[in-house]
């Protein structure tokens, strides 16, 4: 500790342990006054080597700033207090004058110090009898250069500034603040007439932990001491200094706040936002779509290319692929009993019937190719109207059956689903037996490889039965959809895995529509003219 009366002998034992000290850094904490007969004696006995931290209060001090002490404070490392300007105090000051008031003589005394004269305070006092300058009181104190006209090193001074003008700047808001608007709780204001300038100090490790966070204990410190750690997602603290927090009930989650429960988000694909109104529109689309179709073949119902490869299978597979579109309404809205149950039964049901007439049509290309040649005459007898519309039911007929069965046995029902995402209740169909779900996929993905396989080895039947290759085509998509269905639906969450599937149902549903409809309809509509007997029968067979 540095003596306060600079006592010679306590400086030059101060002195002597920092040289004998092995440290090579010493921090000094000290006024100037104080500091400036140990730099003497530091300079005296030449103490070097030694890295110098300097305390605000000599850190800038220009008094060490000399040549003679420059060799050992030299790379000083010191702590300033910011400095700053104070606008208008240079003016301010320069423009002081002294008053003759004898209860303010502060001024009077520093400008008698500063110009080196004498205010009288009589009036009988002259210049030549005590040979002494007269203080007129207008001198001039920009002439002169001393610190107290110097703004350059405002450190301490400005932090006062700051707190004065804070201070100022608080009770002008507390005057100001209209109640509803204030910033404490409530938006309530302060009054003035309870405004206290300090606080009593409190003694406390640690403060309370407010709502939705519980204490954790600091290992290693007295039991006041903790940390106030927020509650996890779904959990809540509804009482200061919890010890631990409470999880929600199943159906509820945590507010933003963690302090209450509230009840969980339900979600479901809906007909109200975006993809819900998209998918609608698309089933609507693709249900007109249909319709108009069918209204082109039922007008032109007499022409060869609607008689051509059995009518009444094209008429069965337009309102199949109706039905197909028709029940993606089922898999939108909140999930009810009745349309859990409804909505596959339907998809599978349309989507078989639809497969089994484009195979039976497949077949029938292939009958009539046959018949058409002297070995395979009685092909079509064996295979006639009577044939393809049983064919058809009793495929048809065995969907139903596996759905009976599913239904009888496990049927599909709401389930109101949490594991997708914690923070929400999934609304969605459990499909109850995923065995049966699976054989009612696997039967029609069954139909769709035989309908694919046959149509695809009739491919290169001459022209004039060349529909075989809008079967092909057309079952390519739909294989190829459903396929991809597969790993896409399993990987998707919540809502978007109904989206996955409806997805699947319109997209293969278009593609059977586009690929075996719209080359008849082109023909039909903008090429009447090929819409004749002779100009389907009359192309010659080409070569192979």
């Amino acid at each position: 500790m540095l003596p306060r009366d600079n006592n010679r002998r306590d400086v030059e034992r101060i002195v002597r342990v920092i040289k004998t000290s092995t440290a090579k850094v010493v921090v000094v904490i000290s006024t100037e006054a104080y500091l400036l007969p140990l730099m003497d004696e530091v300079s005296l006995r030449n103490v070097t080597g030694k890295q110098w931290i300097a305390s605000e209060a000599w850190a800038t001090s220009p008094i060490f700033l000399t040549p003679r002490l420059l060799p050992f404070l030299g790379g000083t490392l010191g702590i300033a207090i910011r400095r700053g300007e104070i606008a208008g105090l240079r003016d301010f000051l320069l423009h002081l004058r002294p008053d003759m008031q004898p209860t303010n003589n502060m001024v009077q005394i520093f400008w008698e110090e500063m110009f080196g004269c004498r205010f009288d305070s009589d009036g009988t006092q002259t210049a030549r009898e005590d040979e002494i300058i007269l203080c007129t009181g207008n001198e001039d104190l920009s002439s002169t250069n001393t610190a107290y006209s110097d703004m350059s090193e405002l450190r301490a001074s400005y932090n006062v500034y700051k707190a004065v003008y804070a201070l100022a700047h608080a009770l002008h808001d507390l005057t100001q603040c209209q109640e509803g608007k204030g910033p404490f709780s409530g938006h309530s204001c302060a009054r003035i007439s309870t405004l206290q300038p300090w606080q009593p100090p409190r003694s406390v490790c640690s403060e309370s932990c407010p709502l939705g966070t519980r204490r954790a204990r600091k290992k290693g410190m007295p039991i006041c001491c903790f940390d106030c750690l927020p509650c996890a997602d779904g959990e809540i603290s509804n009482t200061t200094d919890s010890i631990e927090c409470t999880a929600c009930p199943d159906e509820f989650w945590s507010s933003p706040e963690k302090d209450r429960c509230v009840p969980k988000e339900v979600e479901f694909l809906s007909y109200e936002e975006p993809l819900g109104i998209s998918l609608t529109t698309a089933s609507l689309f693709g249900t007109c779509f249909c319709t108009g179709v069918l209204g082109v073949f039922v007008h032109h119902r007499h022409t060869p290319v609607v008689r051509a490869n059995n009518s009444e299978l094209s008429f069965l597979l337009l309102l199949s692929l109706k039905l197909c579109f028709l029940c993606v309404l089922l898999f939108i809205g909140q999930p009810q009993l009745w349309t859990c149950q409804l909505r596959h039964v339907a998809f599978g049901i349309s989507f078989v019937l639809s497969v089994s007439s484009i195979l039976v049509k497949t077949m029938v290309v292939v009958a009539v190719f046959k018949s058409s040649r002297p070995e395979g005459q009685n092909a079509m007898k064996w295979f006639g109207v009577a044939q393809q519309r049983g064919t058809v039911l009793v495929l048809t007929a065995l969907q139903v059956v596996i759905c009976t069965v599913w239904l009888a046995t496990a049927s599909p029902t709401p389930h109101k689903n949490t594991r997708y995402i914690s923070s929400k209740i999934v609304y969605e169909c459990a499909v109850g037996s995923v065995m049966g779900f699976a054989t009612l996929l696997g039967y029609i993905g069954l139909l769709a490889a035989v309908s694919f396989l046959l149509a695809f080895l009739a491919r290169n039947l001459p022209d004039n039965f060349n529909e075989a290759k809008f079967i092909t085509f057309s079952m390519l998509i739909f294989c190829a959809v459903w396929i991809t269905f597969v790993p896409a639906y399993v990987s998707s969450p919540g809502k978007y895995s109904v989206a996955v599937e409806v997805f699947a149902i319109l997209a293969s549903s278009f593609g059977l529509l586009v690929a075996i409809f719209a080359p008849k309809c082109y023909i039909i509509l903008l090429h009447p003219e090929r819409n004749t007997k002779k100009a389907i029968m009359g192309r010659p067979p080409q070569n192979k």
